[in-house]
């Protein structure tokens, strides 16, 4: 029975610090450019797009396919690191443990 409580106790040890990585992943940013810089999407470690700069450069009426492109190359590359920050920090929580479902109640969904 102690082995019981002694796991629920790491459990909910684990849970808090779940909650305070939470936390500290609204905070952080990673960027990502696309199109030689051209295209800047910064995204947090909460999956949520922050910033999206894009060169006057790049704007161009008659090509808005290739801008698109670009805009959708930053952000997936953005949200992309994103993802590997997170899974560095789940990392340094559960010792390299892989735990299904943790990341979508990191993410708060």
């Amino acid at each position: 029975m102690n082995n019981i409580s002694q796991l629920f106790q790491q459990a909910q040890k684990i849970q808090s610090r779940f909650k305070e990585m939470q936390l500290e992943l609204e905070s952080k940013k990673v960027e990502a450019t696309s199109g030689g810089g051209m295209v800047r999407a910064v995204v947090n470690g909460k999956q949520e797009l922050l910033e999206l700069r894009i060169d006057p450069e790049v704007v161009n009426p008659k090509d808005v396919n290739m801008l698109e492109e670009l805009v959708c190359a930053a952000v997936n590359k953005a949200l992309e690191n994103s993802r590997e920050m997170l899974g560095q920090e789940m990392s340094k929580i559960t010792g390299g443990i892989k735990l299904p479902g943790f990341f979508s109640n990191i993410l708060g969904g």
